[in-house]
Formats: C-alpha cells, structure tokens, sequence
C-alpha cells in the first residue's frame, strides 16, 4: 500500500532521567549469547530478518538540498531514493520520500508507503517528486507498530506552513511527551514517536519572541531539553533542512557534499564546489550518489542546511556529568561495512574485533571462517592475528525464498540449514573456527554446526565477535525480551554443549570498547558509548511507562 501526493497544509520538559543499571538475573551466565542470525539482511524479508536473527534497526533517515539557482538540475527525488536504497538494512517495512520546490510554504509533493524501496518508487512516482530540497525516510517499527499509518516522513500542519519530519530512534520519555501535547488540545493521530516530535515542534516554547516568523532552531532546542534520547532527526521547511542529533549521540547522522561528477577522488574536499549537500544516518551510500563525506552531526548539534550551504546554529549541552552514549551494535551488527563513525570505518572495527577475540580466545585449529555475510570481516581478523588460513565453508542459497516465516522451531532451523550449502572439500577432515558477530536466540548456529560436521568438519568453534546479549533496547533497536534471549539461560560451555559446537566464546565488554575506541584513546578524543544491551546500563535511564 503506498499513498503519492502533493500535500496542501493549512495552520494549525521533563527533567533527563537518572543513568540506571538493571541487574542481571540470579543465573546470570558467565559466558555469553546468541548472535544475531548468520545472515545479510539485505537479502531477507522482514518477517525472514525478525525470525532470523531477533534484532532489527528501526530506521534510516535521508535528506538533500540542492546548492545554487534553483530549480536545480539535480534529480533530487532520485538522490534520497538511492541514498535509502543504500539504506535499506537499516529498515525493509516502509518508506517515503518529501519534497519542497522551495517557493511555497503550503506545498509539498509525498510519496510513501508499506514495502520496499524497489517497489515502492516507479518512474511515475518518481516525476511527481519534484523538489530543489527533500528528505526521506526507511522504517522498521518498535516505537508506534506497523503500518502506513505509521509512514514516514511526516507532514504536519503549522501556522507557519508545512514542516516534514523523518526519525530515527526512539523517544525514552515518550509517555511524558505524549501527556504534554494532547494536554495543549493537539490530537495526535498515531502512536509514533516521529508524530509526537512534529507536533511538538509545531508550538513556539514560552519566552521565544517570533513577531518576525518561527525561531525553528529555538523550538527544535526547546523539543531536545525535553527529550533527551534516543533520535536522529531531519526535518524539511519550505526551503531549508535542519540536521538534529540527540545529546547523548546515540543514533548516527552525518554531512555529505554532492560534487561535479568529474571531481573524481578527493582526499580533501573543502576547495571542492558543491552541487548541493546530503544528510545520511550512514555514510554508506554517499559515493553512489556522487557525494563525499564531510563530517558526523555532533552531540547536541542543530545544523541548518540550505541552497547556500550548511551551518551550525544551536549545540544543545548534556548534563556534565553524562558521556557521550553512540550506540556501540553500530559497529557489530547494524551499519553496513563501508560506513564511517567517528573517523572509522565500520569494516575496520570489525576487522579489529576479530584481532581481538583471537587474544581473548585462541583456539588450535585448521582454518578459519565466517557465517556469510555477518562475521566474514571479525573472521578475516582472527585469521590474521591468529596466521591460521581463511576458508569459506558455507555457500548461500540466495533464492530459498520465505523459508523463515514458519512458527515452529525445528522447521525455523531447516530453513536456516536450507540457506546454506557446505563448501565440503574446504570442511573435511578440518578443525574449524567460524566466526559470527552475535548470538540471539540461539536458534541458528546449532543446524549450521551439524551442517559443517555432516560435510566432515572434525572439530567445530564458535567465535563471536560481540559479547553477550542479555537486555532490551530502548532507544531503537528491536531486541527480544530477556525470557528469549540465549545468553541469560545457557553461558558459553552450556551454549556450545546446546549448539554441538567443539568450544563457544565470546569477545568481552571490555575487549569491544577497547577496540571501538582504540583511535580515540590516540587522538584524546572524548568519546562514549552505549552498552546498555551488553551490561543493563542505560543512558538516558529507562523508559516511561506505556498508557496505551
């Protein structure tokens, strides 16, 4: 289902919570969990991606402006489509593109809907898309649940005229906010917190003059005082972008610049003209496009972006004692390799994991390898460190089709071994370490050990690159409850004794920060991430209770 339109709009704090700690259960375990299905979610449906692996991302967010005269020569609708496409495994259960021409204030041309981006954005679509400046959005619910109701970007009614808003995240004080808006008279439509942010923006914060138009940046500081976890923002007006990330840092936003086509490589692209600007959740898909990555939205950031170029107008301050929290499953699991965090590329943090599991959990072996595509970087980096061979052992079967949606465990794990051929002659006769980056359930690894045995492995180890998974996200990403989690009934021993494996281990809490944050530790960068999946420590505190 998918809604295309040209939408005519006419009119229309809490105090941060406390940093807690939730202790584990009495048999907490000393080992460590399931990892997150051996699979690339870029080839998995959604229902295949939720059963697989039990972790999903919520959202992607995309926005770009063209620089110059206007009306511009760049296909700006087809900019953000490709920017989702590259964007695409952060969320496969909707999406939508908003545009602006920039001239009227009342005027914005939509498309949105349920599915994929390849499905969703024809040539007929994409032509009614017209626009100098959009933003886009690709979802995966936590926050709000499914369906186009639930779309987004959103479009709302202001005094001031339209205002779009695409989210990544989730609101931790979402209950508190909620009360506060319907309590002005504002009917909110949809549990989403993208909804709940809109509205909140739509009123001037009192002692915020505006006799000479809406203060944007003032509301948008206003909103974050209020909230303080967990969102990326990108929020569309007439004729400019604002860039918003939450004070702790804890979903991912950053710049890119579109260049001439003929620019070629650029080390360094600040004498580079700009054809217009970009705003990605990941770097991954800017070169696809013709952009270059210019730098992360920081902490706290406002940035205003226009035909003009971009500017920082507001940086809204934490509380001193608080760190930086970016989401640390950035790196293990969610964001595609050729992304860049924090002046690193996500392919070399996983590298280096790997180089670290093999310190913490040297084994004798043959060869080493991965379960396709999740590990194969941490596998590469244990081979490396360890001058033990990497081998591929499993071959996927790309076309299997929607084997993942069926209710029952054993038929769960057939589909999983029907995803994967054994390379038999690379397995026979070894001993074999193969490396994934998480645990989940628990419920995938066991069919992939006896697959390798049955092709003739003669020892069989788990390495996985990310310690255990033990608690819920808040802050949007969507982890199973505590009850389904592997690690908080079985630790390492009792796991691989469960999945048939020779020895199982786990990278430690330890081993991942240390390694995430290697570079910063060089540069005295601060720096400061969220763990709270790993070790029930929670930023921004937890969530409100739920009314509805």
């Amino acid at each position: 289902m998918s809604s295309s339109k040209n939408v005519s709009l006419a009119p229309q704090s809490q105090s941060q919570p406390q940093h807690v700690r939730i202790e584990s259960h009495k048999q907490q375990v000393e080992a460590d969990a399931p990892t997150l299905a051996s699979t690339s979610t870029s080839t998995l449906s959604i229902s295949e991606s939720k059963e697989l692996t039990g972790l999903t991302h919520e959202c992607g967010v995309f926005g770009a402006i063209a620089c110059g005269d206007w009306p511009t020569q760049i296909d700006i609708a087809h900019v953000i489509c490709l920017g989702l496409v590259a964007l695409q495994h952060r969320g496969q259960e909707s999406a939508g593109i908003v545009t602006s021409e920039g001239k009227c204030s009342k005027n914005f041309n939509m498309h949105k809907g349920m599915g994929m981006i390849s499905t969703l954005f024809n040539d007929d679509s994409m032509k009614k898309l017209r626009g100098n400046l959009g933003i886009g959005h690709t979802r995966y619910s936590t926050a709000g649940g499914s369906g186009s109701v639930n779309c987004q970007p959103f479009v709302v009614h202001t005094a001031h005229g339209a205002l779009a808003l695409a989210h990544n995240g989730e609101l931790v004080n979402n209950e508190s906010l909620r009360r506060e808006v319907l309590a002005r008279g504002v009917g909110l439509s949809t549990h989403s917190d993208s909804e709940l942010i809109a509205q909140s923006l739509c009123c001037a914060p009192e002692g915020v003059s505006e006799h000479d138009g809406p203060n944007w940046p003032a509301r948008i500081r206003h909103f974050m005082m209020m909230a303080p976890l967990s969102y990326s923002l990108v929020i569309m007006l007439k004729d400019k972008i604002y860039a918003v990330r939450d004070t702790y840092g804890n979903r991912p936003l950053c710049i890119g610049k579109i260049v001439p086509i003929n620019s070629g490589h650029t080390g360094n692209s600040t004498e580079t003209h700009a054809d217009g600007w970009v705003v990605s959740s990941e770097s991954c898909g800017f070169l696809s496009i013709g952009a270059r990555y210019e730098r992360e939205v920081e902490p706290g950031e406002i940035v205003e972006l226009t035909r003009s170029g971009y500017r920082t107008v507001d940086i809204v301050e934490r509380p001193d004692y608080k760190r930086m929290a970016f989401c640390i499953f950035e790196y293990v699991y969610f964001a595609r390799g050729d992304s860049i965090f924090e002046g690193q590329m996500v392919y070399s943090v996983r590298l280096e994991c790997g180089r670290q599991l093999w310190r913490e959990a040297p084994v004798e072996a043959d060869i080493v390898s991965s379960v396709p595509e999740s590990g194969t970087a941490a596998a590469h980096g244990y081979a490396r460190e360890s001058n033990l061979e990497f081998a591929e052992v499993l071959c996927r079967n790309r076309y299997v089709g929607r084997t993942f949606i069926q209710p029952s465990t054993r038929l769960r794990q057939l589909g999983v071994a029907k995803k994967f051929g054994a390379l038999s002659e690379n397995v026979a006769g070894k001993r074999l370490v193969l490396i994934d980056d998480s645990i989940v359930r628990g419920n995938t690894i066991g069919p992939i050990i006896k697959l390798l045995r049955d092709a003739g492995a003669r020892e069989v180890h788990i390495r996985i690159a990310s310690p255990p998974l033990q608690y819920a996200c808040y802050m949007g990403i969507n982890i199973p409850t505590r009850e389904e989690l592997i690690a908080n009934k079985m630790n390492a021993q009792q796991l691989a004794r469960h999945v048939g494996a020779d020895s199982l281990a786990y990278l430690s809490v330890a081993g991942l920060v240390q390694t995430v944050q290697r570079k910063h530790v060089a540069s005295a960068k601060p720096t400061g991430h969220c763990t709270a999946c790993l070790t029930g420590e929670y930023p921004g505190g937890l969530p409100d209770e739920l009314s509805w």
